[in-house]
């Protein structure tokens, strides 16, 4: 069910539900966020120790009509590159790379239920670690860079919030 979002500024709350690359250790299915989170705090090790692309989904309602109103979306934090692409409704919105993480969403955003996609990446170091401890076999990532026990994971994923605002920056 999408949540009701009133005029903004807004929060977009969520579910989300996350859909990270098995190939890369990844879960199978899609995975069930109520509130955006660092993927190195979750208690799956597919997710902890992560590196790739995810895709977070997500829909919201929009209680009024959004014409004339310019609109957009922050997306809050997105770690640990820093780089997200937008989509609404199908529609491609661009790829954002540094604060606020703003889009355009005017020409995608309707009054009524609205599908939200925001891609994230982040980089190799955090499935580096997570198969430092793993027996070469059973190993996602093949280099010859030494992950010694000093190496911390990084902060990663959609944190948000994310959120509507009335600042249209040209879409």
């Amino acid at each position: 069910m999408a949540a009701q979002v009133a005029p903004a500024p807004a929060e977009v709350p969520g579910p989300w539900d996350v859909t990270f690359d098995v190939a890369r250790g990844g879960p199978e299915k899609p995975v069930r966020f109520d509130t955006l989170t660092d993927w190195t705090e979750h208690s799956e090790s597919g997710i902890k120790y992560y590196s790739g692309k995810a895709v977070y989904r997500t829909t919201f309602k929009l209680d009024y009509d959004p014409v004339g109103n310019p609109l957009s979306i922050e997306l809050g934090d997105v770690k640990d590159v820093g780089i997200a692409r937008v989509r609404l409704n199908g529609e491609d919105l661009g790829v954002v790379w540094r604060p606020p993480f703003r889009a355009a969403i005017s020409r995608g955003v309707k009054r009524g239920e609205n599908k939200l996609e925001v891609t994230v990446v982040n980089s190799w170091r955090n499935r580096l670690i997570g198969d430092r401890e793993l027996p070469e076999k059973q190993r996602f990532t093949q280099t010859n860079i030494s992950v010694t026990k000093n190496w911390e994971l990084e902060s990663s994923g959609l944190l948000g919030p994310v959120r509507l605002t009335e600042a249209d920056i040209g879409g």
